[in-house]
C-alpha cells in the first residue's frame, strides 16, 4: 500500500502565557519550559531499522530503510525520512511512542518544520545516514 506524504493541518502549540511582572528570573525559567499539553509535538531519532508488526519501515519516495525522525502529538505518530517523506502511522502508539523515549526532550522548536529542518530531516540529507 503506498502512502503519500500526510501534512498536519494543525498549526503548532501556542506558547503559554508569560507570567506577570517584570522579575527577569521568573521570564527566564518561563521560556526554558518544554511545551506541554495536547497541541505539544515531541520529535525522537530512531537510526535503526524500524519493523511495525514483523514488516520492516521503507520509505516509498526514496526506499530508505532506517534513520527515522518519529514525530508524535497526542495520539498520532508520523514517520518523517530524511528526504523530507513523511506519512501518518497508525501502528505507532503513545505507547509505543513512550517506549522508544530514552532521554527527556530537552530542544524546544517554535514550529515543526524549523524542527524537522534542524534535524536534518528537511530533505537536505537526501540518500545520506547519519549515526
Amino acid at each position: 500500500m503506498l502512502r503519500t506524504n500526510d501534512h498536519r493541518a494543525e498549526a503548532p502549540p501556542a506558547p503559554p502565557a508569560a507570567p506577570a511582572g517584570s522579575d527577569p528570573l521568573l521570564q527566564l525559567q518561563h521560556e526554558l519550559q518544554a511545551p506541554t499539553g495536547p497541541r505539544a509535538y515531541r520529535y525522537i531519532r530512531h537510526p535503526q531499522e524500524l519493523s511495525l508488526r514483523g514488516i520492516p519501515v521503507m520509505c516509498t519516495a526514496c526506499r530508505a530503510r532506517r534513520d527515522w525522525l518519529l514525530i508524535n502529538q497526542g495520539r498520532n505518530t508520523w514517520i518523517h525520512c530524511r528526504c523530507n517523506n513523511e506519512w501518518h502511522e497508525p501502528e505507532i502508539t503513545r505507547a509505543a511512542f513512550e517506549a522508544l523515549t530514552h532521554l527527556p526532550d530537552t530542544t524546544t522548536y517554535a514550529s515543526v518544520e524549523e524542527g524537522v529542518a534542524a534535524m536534518g530531516f528537511d530533505g537536505s540529507f537526501t540518500g545520506i545516514y547519519l549515526e
